[in-house]
């Protein structure tokens, strides 16, 4: 049986190149579990493994997207049975292993999770990896102490992915947020998401020689990393902390170590999405069920299909996609 799928290629030289190809169903990776594929979605990973490479695909031709939700075609798994519906994030699908840029995918038992109840397969997918990551970093900020009256939290990227779905978690739990954005034009928007403040990135896009700023910021959930990191260190309250998600804006961080760690006690929280264990993924699911306003997550969903793909992955490597893209495979 064949089936379509966005298929990334180094025919003989060092470009990538991506092509919707039909794959048979044996061409597929080991797994105990086969899914139907019914929606993904286009993550800054994706869109580098679908362009520059940056070593995150070992082997070609490989298959991207870094997650999915489906229906249960097979199962070798005594927990999945035909037709349950389940959602796959992290594990390294779509970089060491085929993932969801296709109509059936294979993987492990363990990588999959129930769907949660009150989510469908294509608002899971609105969530996607992004939206978990989100949620992860709200719980590592509440198991760290941050809750509603603390002061404002200061949320990086607030236009992305990641970003968008982190202002409407924090909004919906009674927090005051500031959203930061290079992008002008993406003000209103966060604002619908629920955030009371505009940050412009220019405002914290330049470092400075005080080794102190004002207290400002309760909490932050950082979804950009790079040099701006630095400053914002420097205003995080007494005792506050950071969560930090991804390296879009790179990995350079400047700043004085006595300051914020020593001095005023942030703690900074490094989330990883790939890796958790299965209750930490659960607990965040069952969460984003109840605490992420759904009318929030329709307007962060730009549609998508299979074959536009290739021209999302450049755009979101350029900051150019809002919210979240929502790929129906089968459209």
């Amino acid at each position: 049986m064949t089936f379509n799928a966005l298929v990334v290629d180094k025919p003989g030289t060092d470009r990538i190149h991506a092509s919707i190809r039909q794959i048979d169903e044996s061409q597929l990776p080991d797994g105990d579990v086969t899914v139907a594929v019914e929606y993904t979605t286009v993550n800054y990973k994706d869109g580098i493994c679908m362009g520059p490479g940056m070593g995150l695909v070992q082997s070609y031709p490989h298959v991207p997207g870094i997650d999915f939700a489906g229906t249960v075609e097979s199962s070798e798994d005594p927990r999945y049975r035909p037709g349950d519906k389940v959602v796959l994030t992290g594990w390294r699908v779509g970089e060491i292993r085929w993932g969801g840029y296709a109509q059936k995918a294979r993987v492990k038992a363990d990588m999959l999770v129930p769907l949660p109840e009150g989510l469908t397969t294509r608002t899971a997918m609105a969530i996607g990896t992004a939206g978990l990551s989100a949620m992860l970093a709200v719980l590592a900020l509440e198991d760290h102490g941050l809750k509603p009256g603390d002061g404002p939290v200061l949320v990086t990227g607030a236009a992305g992915g990641v970003g968008s779905v982190a202002v409407a978690i924090l909004a919906r739990l009674g927090h005051e947020v500031a959203g930061v954005t290079g992008r002008p034009e993406q003000a209103d928007y966060i604002r619908t998401l629920g955030a009371t403040r505009i940050v412009p990135r220019a405002e914290l896009g330049h470092a400075t020689e005080d080794l102190f700023e004002a207290e400002t910021w309760a909490g932050c959930i950082d979804a950009v990393a790079g040099s701006m990191i630095g400053r914002v260190l420097k205003q995080m309250k007494y005792g506050s902390s950071v969560a930090s998600i991804g390296f879009a804006g790179g990995a350079l961080m400047e700043g004085a170590v006595i300051t914020p760690f020593i001095v005023r006690a942030v703690n900074l929280l490094g989330i990883d999405s790939v890796m958790q264990p299965f209750e930490n993924r659960q607990r965040a699911w069952q969460r984003l069920g109840t605490d992420l306003p759904m009318q929030h997550l329709e307007a962060m969903i730009q549609p998508a299909g299979l074959g536009d793909l290739p021209a999302l992955g450049g755009a979101i490597l350029q900051g150019k996609v809002r919210g979240r893209v929502v790929v129906d495979v089968n459209a």
